[in-house]
Order: structure tokens, then C-alpha cells, then sequence
């Protein structure tokens, strides 16, 4: 699963299946901005729910 880029910004995705959970860390223009937490069930997350999170995000700020 790799990065997401969208209007200038990037998210890359990380997780830990032992954990069951992740982040996706939010750049703007090559800054870090802040990290969206997640929790998932299986051995990976969804990329559905990947994209979810990434779409949420940029409609809740207008990107």
C-alpha cells in the first residue's frame, strides 16, 4: 500500500498487524502535518478503508 497524493498533499499509510492498528501520516509539501489513527481486523488493512480516511480528511478541510 503505498503513498496517496492529493492537491499538494501526500499520505502515507503505515500499520502493524500485531497491534491492529495504524496512522496515516499527512505532508504538505514535503512537512508533516498530523497523523490520522486507525484500527483494522484481519492481516492488513482494507485499502477501502485507507481511501475512506484519505477522502474524509480532504473533504472535512477543502483539499
Amino acid at each position: 500500500m503505498g503513498a496517496i497524493e492529493r492537491n499538494g498533499y501526500r499520505f502515507e499509510p503505515e500499520f502493524s498487524v500485531i497491534s491492529q492498528d495504524g496512522a496515516i501520516h499527512v505532508y504538505h509539501k514535503g512537512e508533516f502535518i498530523e497523523e490520522i489513527k486507525f484500527d483494522f481486523n484481519g492481516k492488513f488493512p482494507e485499502p477501502n478503508l485507507i481511501e475512506e480516511l484519505v477522502e474524509d480528511y480532504c473533504e472535512e478541510r477543502n483539499i
